[in-house]
């Protein structure tokens, strides 16, 4: 089995993502995560939000959690490294492991599911399509 790809991006930490100490405050993980998750869809010529003839595909969150080792502090730059811990046939978990001079700092996960959305209906959870589960196989981790 091939070596599973992982996506990464490098991000500042902003004087406006901090608490009083200087310390990158806990929820900015979450948003730096679903920017990531967000860059990787691009990177696949896909999207959080795509527009066809059967309606609107989103992917709403269904779960996320972050674990912190160590603070990092304003205006240090890290690395967001993404994979895919699983996909099933409507949900996909991606992992997040933040990473600044080869230290890991953080590691979340978010589990977004595929669903066809509409101003009068509720999210209904729909398979992902072929096209994007096979290119996202690539981030697959290996232990899967």
């Amino acid at each position: 089995m091939p070596t599973p790809e992982t996506f990464s991006t490098r991000r500042r930490v902003e004087f406006r993502d901090t608490d009083a100490a200087g310390i990158m405050h806990f929820s900015v993980f979450f948003t730096y995560m679903e920017e990531a998750e967000h860059e990787l869809l691009r990177s696949l010529g896909a999207s959080v939000k795509t527009e066809s003839e059967q309606g609107v595909i989103s992917w709403p969150r269904v779960a996320t959690k972050c674990d912190f080792v160590r603070p990092i502090r304003f205006e240090e730059e890290f690395d967001i490294a993404v994979s895919v811990e699983k996909i099933g046939k409507t949900s996909v978990t991606y992992g997040f492991r933040f990473v600044r001079q080869d230290v890991e700092f953080a590691a979340g996960a978010i589990t977004a599911v595929c669903c066809r959305v509409s101003h009068d209906h509720p999210p209904k959870p729909i398979s992902i399509p072929s096209d994007l589960a096979t290119q996202l196989t690539r981030f697959l981790a290996a232990d899967q």
